[in-house]
């Protein structure tokens, strides 16, 4: 290709004036370069495609929970360092740290692919089903980590075209919210200091799709304890829990943001900018209401798009309770487990949201106008030290029945994603670290 760039521009210089020469000759090589580059990505993208998909299918096999990720690290350490990736495993459990430099200096960045598996046995529709019983990949980590390595691999072999420093992480206790906070805690960022960091989750949205917004891609997730001194009858306590679960709940009208499902419906789901998982609030169903100790506590999670809401619960819930006349018997009103919750750096989601459409169309990327309710990532622990972006990547085929709706009965991904990931961010992560 620099052969046939250095023609071109041969060429040019003998029709174009000196002065023009200086500025177009450098666009023309530019474009050139640039085009081989994002071609060189999506034809090793299919070379290894087949590979890749046979690697998620082991991980699926033999899947291992929070904690336990002892296999799979030994498997992508195997990996990387067959690439020639320096690599590290002594960070944290059994994370591992891939570290890849570019021929050139520049920015570092780091892509993170989460690693654990689920304690569950739901049904599982693929014939590679998990062969350790009540452990499944139920949540797309299989992918995850897929896609992770095909991303190195890809990048690996275009290591002339990268400007910088590009770490891998694969985190394990995602699962638990564990393993990132844990990862930053025992000295990751003392060892590798990335600019800014990129990750994904598969979810239901249709296969070859990203999806992407600034700022929150999660509801706030809450769970909020009352504790009362013993006293109220069951018909009290029914008739307080329902006032509580009333002031918890601001909806748009005649919509149900709980129905999870309803994040792929063209006419209210993530994508419409109407859609009805934006501003809102409820509870997670009836609360859990047990006595322990001559006391009775109420609990439940609650979901809050908006965060400058989440401080006036607290205070909004103990006066439904006096006005209710139940001041003497209230102990506390507290929130008893709250994780932070994944905010996309904006400059970033714009940058790469561009630099998607610009390379494989304007349909590569959809627009997130909502936050998703019951799930979260501790992807944003690592977004609190370091500026990132985190996408939805879709893994349903509606039309093959295949549907990647995550911690759910007959979960299933079809395997396209991957090489539409590895191809969409190999492309995002070149051009990053090519932009000052």
């Amino acid at each position: 290709m620099k052969k046939l760039t250095f023609t071109i521009l041969c060429l040019i210089s003998s029709v174009l004036p000196a002065q023009e020469l200086s500025t177009k000759d450098v666009a023309v090589s530019h474009s050139f370069l640039k085009q081989s580059v994002h071609q060189s990505i999506q034809l090793e993208t299919d070379r290894i495609f087949d590979k890749l998909v046979n690697i998620r299918r082991s991980f699926h096999e033999n899947p291992e929970l929070a904690g336990k990720e002892m296999h799979t690290q030994e498997v992508i350490t195997r990996y990387l360092l067959d690439l020639g990736l320096e690599v590290k495993t002594d960070i944290y459990g059994y994370s591992v740290v891939g570290i890849l430099k570019g021929a050139q200096k520049g920015k570092k960045i780091a892509w993170r692919s989460d690693m654990d598996a689920l304690p569950n046995d739901y049904p599982d529709p693929e014939a590679f089903k998990s062969k350790v019983k009540g452990v499944q990949h139920g949540c797309g980590h299989d992918v995850h980590m897929a896609i992770g390595l095909g991303i190195a691999e890809v990048l690996s072999k275009n290591k002339k075209s990268l400007k910088g420093t590009v770490y891998f992480i694969f985190q394990p206790e995602e699962e638990t919210f564990k393993g990132a906070k844990e990862m930053l805690d025992k000295g990751l960022l003392s060892k590798i200091n990335p600019d800014e960091i990129y990750g994904l989750h598969v979810t239901a949205i249709p296969v070859g799709q990203i999806m992407v917004k600034p700022n929150e891609m999660f509801a706030y997730q809450k769970k909020i304890r009352v504790q009362l001194n013993n006293g109220l009858s069951e018909e009290e306590t029914e008739g307080l829990t329902q006032k509580i679960s009333n002031f918890l709940t601001r909806i748009q009208s005649g919509t149900k943001p709980w129905e999870i499902q309803s994040i792929v419906d063209p006419k209210i789901g993530l994508t419409n900018p109407d859609t009805i998982f934006k501003d809102y609030l409820f509870a997670d169903g009836k609360f859990n209401i047990y006595s322990k100790n001559n006391v009775s506590f109420l609990e439940t999670y609650l979901y809050e798009t908006n965060s400058s809401n989440v401080d006036k619960i607290i205070p909004g819930v103990q006066k439904i309770i006096e006005d209710s006349g139940y001041k003497d018997k209230l102990l506390s009103v507290s929130f008893v487990q709250g994780n932070p919750t994944v905010i996309n750096d904006e400059k970033l989601t714009t940058s790469a949201t561009e630099i998607l459409q610009n390379l494989y169309g304007k349909n590569a990327v959809a627009p997130d106008y909502g936050q998703v309710p019951f799930f979260n990532d501790d992807f944003s622990y690592f977004q609190q030290k370091i500026p990132g972006v985190y996408f939805f990547l879709g893994g349903s085929n509606f039309k093959k029945g295949v549907i990647a709706m995550n911690h759910s009965p007959n979960f299933q991904v079809d395997e396209e994603s991957i090489r539409t990931g590895v191809r969409s961010f190999s492309s995002l992560l070149i051009e990053r670290l090519n932009r000052n």
